[in-house]
């Protein structure tokens, strides 16, 4: 099975980049989308959120899931995983549920130092 389901390094790379293209085109039409009456806030944190769910999966291809899943966790950078995750999360329930315009931004802001703190502790040293 295990053989059957992996995929090449060349295959791995083009996911990866795939993925992480669609997370940079995803955050940039959030950003365009900002400007949008009534309605610009929410698709920009929307999109905003989904652009970085897409270029951290996208780390999913070069490492395969379930390392991905491990190193995430282990205790050097779970602060900043937990930090991330919900910051991805309160950012969606900001924007649908609460309808907080405000709070959305807030999130979107924070998310973007979750995820730059996140990507720092994948650096030796940079801790």
């Amino acid at each position: 099975v295990i053989d059957a389901t992996s995929l090449g390094w060349g295959s791995r790379v083009k996911g990866f980049i795939a993925c992480f293209a669609i997370g940079c085109l995803c955050s940039l039409l959030g950003s365009c989308l900002l400007w949008v009456p009534k309605k610009g806030l929410m698709l920009f944190a929307v999109f905003y959120t989904l652009g970085n769910i897409a270029s951290i999966g996208s780390t999913l291809f070069l490492m395969g899931p379930m390392k991905q899943l491990k190193r995430m966790f282990e205790p050097t950078r779970l602060i900043a995983t937990i930090v991330m995750l919900l910051c991805l999360v309160l950012t969606l329930c900001s924007a649908f549920w609460w309808r907080k315009k405000g709070l959305a931004l807030l999130f979107c802001i924070l998310q973007f130092f979750a995820l730059a703190w996140y990507s720092i502790s994948f650096i030796p040293f940079a801790r």
